[in-house]
Order: C-alpha cells, then sequence, then structure tokens
C-alpha cells in the first residue's frame, strides 16, 4: 500500500490528511484500528527509539509515547517486587517470563500520568504475557515487528474492537534525505542516522572515571531516548529505564528541573509509606495513579481532610512531609543523565545531584565546560563527554 487516508491531521479542522510514499509500499500494515496523524508521528518516532535502542544494548525494549515525545523506554529486565507494586503490576500471570512485558511494564510506570492515553512501541514479537499488561491501560495503540496469535485477539479487543494495531516491516531503511513542508516551505536534510553505542562513552572528562557496566546501559537508554524527544531535552535513568523525561523547555535548566522532578516521583512512588497506601475497592488504575500524584504533591496537607481521603483511601494516609521526602531523595545514589546538547552552567548538576545522579554523559563544548566539570567533581560525578547533540524537532 501506497497510501493511507486518515481522518483529519493534527487537528479535526485539518482536511484532508493522508500518509502515502513517494515511491514503494509504505513500511507498515494497520491490522486493526484507524490510526490518526498523531498516533502515526508517535508510531514511526518511537518504532525508530526502540530498533536503536536494541541495536546498542543488544536487549529488548519498549517505549510509551505521547505527543511526539517519550514519557519513558526501559529494557527487559525484571522488575524488583517494590516497582511491580509500584506500577500495579503484581497480579500480571507469569510477569518475569517475559522480557518484552517487563520492558512496558517500566515504561508505562515510569510516568503513569503522562502515559495515559499513549501509543505503545516494542521492538520485538508482541507476546500474550505483554498484551495482558497492555490491555488493562488506557492506551491508543501499538506498532510492533509482529504479535503472537493470542496477543492479536487479546489487542483486537480493546477500545471495542478498534484499538490501532501496526506491524512494522523491522527490515525497512528510510532514504538518507528526509525532507518537511512548514508554511509552504520545503525543508530538506540527511537524517539523524548517527549511531549510540558505548563508544561514545570513552572519552570521561571527571576526575573520577569509574563507569560500571550498569551505568553504561543506563547512559544508552537515556540517549537514545533524547534522540527522539522534542528539544530541549533531559533525561534521567536507572536500573534499564527512563526515569524522567524534559521535554521541549527552551531552557536547560528547566528541562533538569522538569526531569528531576519527574525522577524523583519515580523513587517516591516506591517509598514504603506510598507502597502502603490503602486504596478504595474499585478504584480505577488511572485514579489509583492520579491519588499516588496527589499523596506525593505538595497539596498532600489536603488529604488531611475526610472528605478528601475517603474519594481514594480506605483509611487517612500517613502523610510524607517535605523534608521526608528530600531526605528519602537525598539517600539515592547511582542516577545517570543524558542531555541532548551541552550544560553551559554549573546550575543543571547542582540540581541533577539532588536526584542521586552519579553518572552524565553530554556532548561538552561550551565555554562553560570548565566550570560544569569542576561541579562534577565536587558531587564525584561521572562525566562522559560525547561530543554528539541530539536535536530533535
Amino acid at each position: 500500500m501506497k497510501e493511507l487516508q486518515l481522518k483529519y491531521g493534527v487537528n479535526p479542522n485539518q482536511k484532508p490528511s493522508r500518509v502515502f510514499m513517494e515511491s514503494g509500499e509504505l513500511p507498515f500494515t494497520v491490522i486493526n484500528g484507524n490510526p490518526g496523524y498523531i498516533n502515526l508521528l508517535d508510531a514511526l518516532n518511537s518504532w525508530q527509539l526502540v530498533k536503536e535502542l536494541e541495536r546498542a544494548t543488544n536487549k529488548v525494549c519498549a517505549a510509551s509515547f505521547k505527543h511526539v515525545s517519550p514519557t519513558s523506554a526501559a529494557l527487559g529486565k525484571i522488575l524488583p517486587e517494590s516497582l511491580k507494586r509500584a506500577c500495579f503490576c503484581t497480579d500480571v500471570a507469569n510477569l518475569d517470563d517475559s522480557e518484552i512485558a517487563c520492558a512496558y511494564a517500566r515504561a508505562r510506570g515510569t510516568d503513569a500520568m503522562s502515559s495515559f492515553g499513549d501509543f505503545i512501541a516494542l521492538s520485538c514479537e508482541c507476546d500474550e504475557i505483554c498484551a495482558e499488561v497492555i490491555k488493562r491501560e488506557v492506551s491508543d495503540g501499538i506498532i510492533a515487528p509482529s504479535y503472537s496469535p493470542k496477543a492479536l485477539e487479546i489487542l483486537a479487543g480493546k477500545r471495542k474492537g478498534g484499538y490501532t494495531i501496526i506491524q512494522m516491516d523491522k527490515n525497512y531503511q528510510p532514504e538518507q534525505i528526509e525532507r518537511k513542508q512548514v508554511f509552504g516551505v520545503v525543508f530538506e536534510q540527511k537524517r539523524n542516522d548517527c549511531v549510540i553505542d558505548k563508544s561514545l562513552l570513552n572519552d570521561i572528562v571527571t576526575a573520577n572515571k569509574t563507569l560500571p557496566e550498569s551505568a553504561k546501559d543506563d547512559l544508552l537508554v537515556a540517549l537514545v531516548t533524547l534522540k527522539y524527544t522534542q528539544s530541549n531535552s533531559v533525561c534521567y535513568a536507572f536500573d534499564s529505564q527512563a526515569i524522567g523525561v524534559g521535554a521541549g523547555q527552551q531552557s536547560r535548566i528547566h528541562c533538569t528541573r522538569l526531569a528531576g522532578n519527574k525522577a524523583d516521583l519515580w523513587f517516591l512512588r516506591q517509598h514504603p509509606k506510598t507502597l502502603a497506601l490503602e486504596f478504595k475497592e474499585g478504584l480505577k488504575r488511572a485514579d489509583k495513579n492520579n491519588a499516588v500524584d496527589y499523596y506525593l504533591s505538595p497539596d498532600c496537607f489536603e488529604l488531611e481532610n475526610r472528605e478528601v481521603w475517603e474519594r481514594y483511601f480506605n483509611s487517612a494516609p500517613i502523610l510524607l512531609s517535605e523534608k521526608a521526602k528530600k531526605d528519602y531523595i537525598a539517600g539515592i545514589k547511582g542516577v545517570s543523565l543524558a542531555s541532548d546538547a551541552f550544560f553551559p552552567f554549573a546550575d543543571n548538576i547542582e540540581r541533577a545531584a539532588k536526584s542521586g545522579v552519579s553518572y552524565i554523559a553530554q556532548p561538552c563544548g561550551s565555554v562553560g565546560d570548565d566550570v560544569v566539570i569542576a561541579e562534577c567533581n565536587k558531587h564525584d560525578i561521572v562525566m562522559a563527554k560525547t561530543g554528539l547533540r541530539l536535536f530533535h524537532h
């Protein structure tokens, strides 16, 4: 098929709308549902992410996309019990037996509020266990190279049979030159086919030069994620997944703060007091995630009001003070951080250190590099100079 007609473009008033190939066939097949313009933008960007991340790490992976940026990406690693509880997936039968199901459970559970209504990308075949994880979530669609018969049956039943399922040709390679049109003007450039691998992490510019293999994987997760995140962007990663993505900010420190706040929330979701919350019977998954976000927000004091906490919980929750949250996060170490362009000032490093960052990968090249490196040394942070900018627009 060379062309696919769409209901409308980015907005309902933008008609007509289609996707098409100037030569050859479309590299994907819609096997269920009716994807929209934004769905396909998310699908094709997320597919590139998981394909490249699998190549970089040699591990299966998944991504959760929303509005043309990833909320998270993750490798297929078994979730510890605390993370399973935080992601509300302790009831998924045989979750540990499926690497791709673990990858998506991690990606979806990282920032569940942002992932609400996501588009999913898997680097390998979607199996039945992964389909069961997806079945419970509010999602717009999925792209993968293949589906097991049972997985396809499960997914096709979502959204009253209208769930978008796309099968991607895993061998497809686009042309080297890409084009897009803005306000009637055609832009043309060589596509960003730079290879992200561990060789980018060899030039360590800080006093501490010890970079463990686990941190290298985390930095690769962060770097590949940034390649498909709207710039400016910063990504925190830990335990084989992106745990905080700051996208589309005009100031890099705002990226670092936004992504750092998300990373902090990811850790706080696994705090013993958070895991001990007693939700009301029948509370939907989305409402549970909203309740946890509320519980961990500065507005949590409102949960002292019985009328407020009774909406979500069986009993009054034991609140976490702001000091308790800061003390808990202060005990976190080993987080990785990557930036799509250089850090111009040391304030980014200072903020990153507050979220337990021990390893950084960034292009360098700023007139402030010496100050940034000195700040890393102050916090005993290992920093690799990649020399590679990863803007994406």
